[in-house]
């Protein structure tokens, strides 16, 4: 009997990757030179919002989706923050508000008003400081309305409750810097990723910890869940410094399920889970390339489908929620690339090639949509919910009606669980160390600089005065 490839029945194998035209771009953008691990970018269904290379600070441009094409140098920027921004967010329930952390040791919430910024805002609604350093993940809980998780420096994740704008809880289980947060479907557990290369299963309200993976030959990087799969998927980096994922079981994490080697490049990988079509995209920091996968129930659970190829490289990915996507075509994700070297944002859509022009119900299921299913209280009281689903088909176009009201509060200390936040400072790291070295350096070398160009100047005028009393009028 003659040899004969396995081939699998799926609706999603023929998937491809359609970049915009370039009218249909976003060009000239300032995309910030920061290397730290993030998108620098988020998107929904009216804004795309792109940390911006700027001096003096950290700003983020917010431009409305439908004015594509060449961005002014001057367009309006939000511009607050003190430091560099390092992550922004959108909340997933009131669509003009945004969140945004900084080297500053703030996080920051905005209201952007409708059509766009008109002029540079620089006053946010709401400024919360709890973190002593400086502040690199930012995440919404995805199921309740005002509640914000953001992780610092400092091995600390807050929870913050903007309601009343204070934190609410503290998370200190973490010995070193977070690299990733992640929520299952209705925000019961937390997943994150640490530099002291543990992956830990949290339950965010008691900050207990439930699960605990030291991983020595997976390095772990990012972490996603999937879904209601009761089971997480990671992306790192092997004892041979290849590229990886792996697989796990929420309620064991002594050891992987599977573990699959990508590739041999340096770039981070950045994964990105699909629950309506359970499609894994897994995009290189980098490098060009967006592989995808179908996961399954049973083994071996991941099924390479094909890659989306371009010679352009990524320095983040920002992801278009469900309900803005394009149905007509058969659109099932859509990322905005950023090419740095370009200056460009550029939209990829992932489109399932179907003849047919009516509503594809088998590849939009229902879907969690824009209206919370909890208020703040409630969860923090330990009430879980599941997202409220919406269908793509009538209700898309539905806009959420909750208003984002600000708390009045002043600035103090922070104490949550008797400790000081403010003032509970772990040590430096080496390279933060070596950051500050580097960075006094550069401001001797600036100030010897004015100061040899003041003492330049003095001599002409000194020569100017000299050559001013010599001069036949004089005499």
């Amino acid at each position: 009997m003659s040899w004969r490839p396995q081939y699998r029945s799926s609706k999603f194998r023929n998937v491809y990757g359609k970049v915009a035209s370039r009218e249909h771009c976003f060009d000239g953008i300032p995309i910030t030179k920061n290397v730290h691990d993030n998108h620098f970018c988020a998107v929904n269904a009216c804004f795309l919002a792109i940390v911006t290379e700027s001096a003096g600070g950290g700003s983020f441009l917010v431009i409305p989706l439908e004015q594509t094409g060449r961005i002014e140098p001057n367009y309006p920027k939000v511009c607050g923050h003190q430091g560099n921004v390092l992550d922004i967010k959108w909340n997933p329930f009131i669509e003009n508000i945004i969140a945004s952390c900084s080297e500053d040791t703030s996080v920051r919430i905005w209201e952007i008003p409708e059509g766009g910024l008109k002029r540079n805002m620089t006053e946010a609604v709401l400024e919360l400081y709890g973190h002593s350093r400086r502040v690199g993940l930012v995440e919404w809980h995805p199921t309740t309305n005002n509640i914000l998780f953001s992780a610092g420096y400092d091995y600390k994740v807050l929870i913050w409750n903007l309601d009343i704008g204070e934190p609410v809880k503290m998370i200190d289980c973490h010995t070193d810097v977070i690299l990733c947060m992640s929520f299952n479907t209705d925000g019961s557990l937390l997943a994150t990723t640490c530099k002291d290369k543990k992956l830990r299963v949290l339950e965010p309200r008691s900050g207990r910890v439930l699960q605990e993976a030291s991983c020595k030959n997976h390095r772990v990087n990012r972490v996603v869940f999937l879904g209601s799969t009761k089971r997480l998927l990671t992306t790192g980096v092997s004892r041979w410094n290849t590229r990886q994922i792996a697989l796990w079981d929420q309620e064991d994490l002594s050891m992987p399920l599977i573990e699959e080697e990508i590739d041999g490049l340096s770039g981070l990988l950045f994964p990105f889970y699909d629950a309506d079509t359970h499609m894994l995209y897994l995009a290189g920091k980098g490098d060009g390339n967006i592989r995808y996968y179908e996961i399954g129930s049973e083994k071996p659970y991941l099924s390479y489908l094909m890659e989306f190829r371009s010679p352009a490289p990524q320095k983040g990915l920002g992801v278009m929620p469900k309900h803005g996507l394009d149905v007509s075509a058969c659109e099932v994700f859509r990322f905005y690339k950023l090419v740095t070297l370009k200056g460009l944002i550029e939209p990829i859509s992932m489109i399932v090639p179907r003849r047919s022009e009516t509503y594809q119900e088998d590849i939009y299921p229902m879907t969690p949509g824009t209206e919370p299913a909890l208020t703040p209280d409630e969860w923090l009281s330990g009430v879980n919910r599941d997202p409220i689903l919406m269908s793509l088909k009538e209700g898309y176009k539905k806009t959420s009606k909750i208003v984002f009201k600000a708390p009045v509060r002043e600035k103090r200390s922070v104490v949550v669980n008797g400790i000081d936040l403010l003032e509970n400072v772990p040590p430096r790291t080496e390279n933060e160390l070596l950051r500050m070295f580097f960075r006094q350096q550069d401001e001797i070398r600036r100030l010897k600089d004015e100061l040899s160009q003041k003492d330049i100047r003095i001599r002409q005028l000194q020569l100017e005065l000299k050559n001013l009393r010599n001069s036949p009028k004089n005499n």
